[in-house]
């Protein structure tokens, strides 16, 4: 600590020669707007903090493209994973007020919270949640497809989201664990995490129109729509992501004026005005590294850039010779950066409606090398030599794609077949439907259209507006798989690429079948002497083996029914010269017991 210490120190003092530098304006208005023009952004506003002054605030091009709306530095945008320095710095808070530590288990704080294995139940600290060292990969789609707004019932899922490596052994960004410590915040204050982001940063910061929902944020009139570029050439209007119960990963909507006050804080050992919004203890700590990610030289390009690491929900690097933090957002429709020079006493953000644009992070380096009169990149020129590669990537894509399709092969079923309920219990239930010789699969938050591929395998394409979104593919498939009588059991989705694919287990859909015919099946059945017995309970037909549990029967067809519980054991009742016969379809064979 003392090192690190001394080493801000001695940057700091070397510093102060370009600090005290004119900005020059109009030279930095030119280079944003080449920027922009380079990555076809709609809309975009910067802002650039020295110590507790604004130095520069503007906004460039469109809110609103379609309205002409322009935007400025009031201008509110959804700033996605920015929030998270927001969530951490608030157990900084519980850390003083209520004794909290970050080495403490979160099954202190909560209980309930269950993981995947015992590793991860005894050993997982709240510092490993807030560094990303748990081991576990993203499992977004859980929280992205599947939305709930109770967090409580969201976090339980992480009891089934495995792992992919050790505790500590490898940096991996979860957004999972943001929710814990929302949630511990929670615990400890009887407040909502949206309540006490409010009450500890939104008043006392002055940031009055910043706000934690989409609701919220279409209260007011100075807000941006977010907007996709779609084949790196059109941008095209996309609805708000309401991030439910996910809120402490990201859901902090903002202007770049307002979050100057929250850039101030951090250079001004946590105080705005000789207010104390921060305890200074917890910026001198937050300020360091706690994991180191990926290899350390990020760019081969940039190789004074270095020591790549994150801590306290910021991103930690050497850039170009000075220590900066910095974290960016991207939510559907939008993308921010957020940076600090400690040192240096300069914060930068950038927040645009962009989805999963360049634009923030180009624009940080640029200001970067302006404002620390650093040795100046193109950072236009080497936007595009990295365009062009992507560009080309894409291409090679569809080709590797495409030649990986097998020609003139079907579904080895009929599209019936696939229909029903999917389920995960660390994602949710998805249900898929055949409409117009075609399948489509709804989920809590989309819906999809399913193009077979080969064999059982089937592409997703959003539906938007009712259209089928051909650019729109999740880059994943689904991949059917039969039980051992032939039906489709399950559905594979290689939604995380550090484990195997997710297995969705598949429930046909219920049949409706009148009381009147369940009553007929219901009696005594003979089976080799063994009697096995048919009643009904609540209106569901319920089997008897002797010495075995009761099972219950779903109707999937007037005369077929799963056996639940019973993974490939299917019962039918047939009449047979008018006897009625009850089939035990088994992966061993089909048994048939006769109604006395």
């Amino acid at each position: 600590m003392r090192t690190t210490i001394l080493s801000f120190l001695f940057l700091f003092s070397c510093s102060l020669i370009f600090a005290q530098s004119k900005l020059d304006t109009k030279q930095l208005d030119s280079k944003l707007q080449a920027l922009q023009e380079a990555t076809k952004t709609v809309g975009f506003s910067v802002a650039i903090v020295k110590g507790d002054e604004i130095l520069y605030a503007k906004g460039f091009g469109y809110r609103d493209l379609d309205n002409k709306l322009k935007a400025d530095e009031n201008t509110l945008y959804a700033i996605g994973s920015s929030s998270k320095a927001f969530t951490v710095a608030l157990l900084g808070i519980m850390e003083e007020e209520r004794g909290l530590k970050f080495n403490d288990s979160p099954k202190k704080y909560l209980p309930d919270l269950k993981f995947y294995n015992d590793e991860l139940n005894n050993q997982v600290t709240i510092l490993d949640m807030i560094s990303h060292r748990t081991g576990l990969p993203r499992h977004d789609i859980s929280w992205y497809l599947f939305p709930t707004e109770d967090k409580d019932s969201l976090l339980s899922r992480v009891k089934y989201q495995e792992p992919f490596t050790g505790v500590r052994e490898q940096w991996y960004y979860n957004n999972f664990m943001y929710l814990a410590q929302g949630l511990i915040t929670e615990k400890l204050t009887g407040k909502s995490w949206e309540d006490n982001i409010k009450e500890r940063f939104f008043i006392p910061l002055n940031m009055a129109t910043s706000n934690v929902t989409i609701e919220e944020l279409q209260n007011h009139s100075n807000i941006s729509k977010g907007y996709v570029l779609e084949e790196f050439e059109t941008n095209k209007i996309t609805p708000y992501y309401n991030i439910a119960a996910i809120s402490p990963a990201g859901s902090i909507n903002s202007s770049v004026k307002e979050m100057t006050n929250w850039l101030k804080i951090w250079l001004n050992e946590g105080a705005l005005n000789n207010i104390q919004v921060l305890p200074k203890a917890y910026v001198e700590k937050a300020i360091n590294p706690l994991m180191l990610v990926g290899g350390g030289i990020a760019d081969k390009q940039f190789p004074d850039q270095h020591l790549n690491s994150y801590g306290y929900a910021w991103f930690t690097s050497s850039y170009k010779g000075h220590y900066r933090l910095e974290h960016g957002g991207n939510i559907d429709g939008f993308s921010a950066n957020v940076s600090l020079f400690p040192a240096d006493k300069i914060g930068i953000v950038i927040l645009s409606n962009q989805d999963g644009s360049s634009l923030p992070t180009l624009a940080r380096n640029m200001i970067s090398d302006e404002i620390l009169g650093l040795e100046k990149t193109d950072w236009v020129g080497y936007y595009t030599e990295k365009l062009d590669k992507a560009k080309e990537q894409q291409k090679e894509s569809k080709t590797e794609k495409k030649s990986n399709t097998v020609p003139n092969t079907s579904p080895s079923h009929g599209l019936a077949e696939y229909t029903g309920k999917y389920n995960h219990p660390g994602y949710g239930t998805f249900n898929i439907v055949s409409t117009n010789d075609s399948l489509w699969a709804q989920f809590p938050r989309e819906r999809m259209y399913l193009k077979h591929t080969h064999y059982d395998v089937f592409e997703p394409f959003m539906v938007k507006e009712n259209k089928v979104d051909t650019l729109s593919g999740l880059g994943i498939n689904f991949n059917f798989r039969s039980n051992d009588l032939g039906d489709i059991e399950s559905a594979n989705l290689k939604v995380e690429p550090t484990l195997d694919p997710i297995t969705f287990k598949r429930s046909p859909e219920e049949a409706k079948v009148s009381t009147a015919t369940l009553a007929s099946y219901v009696g005594t059945y003979t089976l080799s002497g063994t009697e096995l017995k048919v009643s009904m309970k609540n209106e569901s037909l319920m089997l008897f083996v002797p010495g075995q549990p009761e099972y219950m029967l779903t109707a999937t067809q007037e005369n077929e029914f799963i056996i639940k519980g019973l993974s490939g054991y299917k019962v039918r009742f047939e009449e047979k010269e008018s006897v009625l016969n009850m089939l035990l379809i088994q992966p061993n064979g089909t048994f048939t017991a006769i109604k006395k």
